[in-house]
């Protein structure tokens, strides 16, 4: 299985023009993705990284020691001025987001995360950044393209005409318009990943902002807890996705940031691996070993019936592709949950959504 170890030994290898003491900026760093990314570039030895994040400090999922941490609001221009003060590179994760259960019901929400993006890519610009960096999603391709669970793997042209998902979707869609933009008018260097549902520890798990694989892996934590062979799924089951290890996540944004071939253009950051949602609770009843008799919550949210990464582009640019089965990322992630679910009912602080 892919372990952060192999990925700090590819990421030493990458040419970055970036000297050990730059400030590395990275935004949304009290949350998963991007304190996953905060720790990623302190173990490859960078001594100089901002973490910020609106959420109070006690409620970051991760804090890396020796990490300059700041709780701010980005959607305040004169706290995005703050943030990138002599920043080389900034990383933008920050967005109001979570699994369908959040992104389809607070809408007016995932669309306020445009202020985040349009301080911090004007900051970046006036402040001399040297490379800009947005996370985008796959939210922000054609729905119209994911009607069925057999769906085609979306390739990046396939955002346009644009249908995006509504809220968070169209979010990002005009957010990659603005990176564009700045680097055709104003020439701030920018790169774009449309992320495909990242996963593994250190990730929300429950309260309404978690993903499929973290919701399934409680899921089943909580049945064998209570001794009830039960598990609701959300939807019936048949709809289909891919899910992308954090490791494999993580090396793929350095990539994808230090690529002169990928200024200014979208790219999936994915995997491949397409599987239904009622194959992803097999999965996790497998690494239990347990059995579970399932019942269908049809009018819960669902999103799309299907969707999945088209990976040829970056494999043709970059010769990336996941190295980590779902399987094993799916088998760490309940590891990793089993024991927050345990520390939880020991009264202990763990990672929220």
């Amino acid at each position: 299985m892919t372990n952060a170890t192999n990925d700090q030994v590819l990421g030493s290898d990458i040419e970055r023009s970036l000297d050990r003491n730059d400030l590395i900026v990275v935004t949304g760093a009290g949350g998963f993705i991007a304190g996953s990314l905060a720790r990623y570039f302190h173990d490859l030895g960078y001594t100089r990284i901002r973490a910020i994040d609106r959420k109070p400090l006690p409620e970051w999922y991760q804090r890396v020691p020796g990490v300059e941490c700041l709780s701010m609001d980005l959607s305040h221009e004169a706290n995005a001025i703050r943030a990138v003060e002599g920043a080389t590179e900034v990383y933008n994760l920050a967005a109001d987001m979570g699994g369908m259960g959040f992104i389809e019901r607070f809408r007016v929400e995932c669309l306020r995360s445009i202020l985040v993006n349009t301080h911090l890519t004007e900051a970046s610009y006036r402040a001399g950044v040297k490379r800009y960096f947005f996370s985008s999603s796959a939210c922000a391709y054609n729905t119209d393209l994911q009607k069925s669970p057999d769906v085609i793997a979306l390739k990046e042209s396939d955002a346009y005409p644009a249908m995006a998902e509504r809220g968070y979707g169209w979010e990002k869609l005009i957010s990659e318009m603005f990176c564009q933009e700045y680097w055709a008018e104003r020439g701030l260097e920018t790169h774009i990943a449309r992320f495909h549902n990242i996963y593994g520890p250190n990730g929300t798990w429950f309260g309404g902002r978690e993903k499929a694989p973290a919701a399934m892996c409680r899921k089943v934590i909580e049945a064998l807890d209570a001794g009830d062979m039960r598990i609701e799924i959300w939807g019936d089951g048949t709809q289909t996705r891919s899910f992308c290890y954090i490791d494999d996540c993580t090396y793929g944004i350095d990539r994808i940031m230090h690529s002169p071939d990928l200024i200014a253009t979208p790219i999936n950051l994915g995997s491949s691996e397409l599987i239904s949602i009622n194959d992803l609770v097999s999965m996790v009843e497998s690494i239990a070993g347990v059995t579970l008799e399932r019942s269908y919550k049809l009018e819960a949210p669902k999103g799309v019936a299907g969707r999945n990464s088209d990976n040829t582009f970056i494999e043709a640019v970059l010769g990336w592709e996941p190295r980590t089965p779902l399987r094993d990322g799916m088998a760490a992630t309940y590891a990793w949950i089993a024991e927050q679910f345990a520390a939880r009912k020991a009264g202990k602080a763990v990672v929220e959504g």
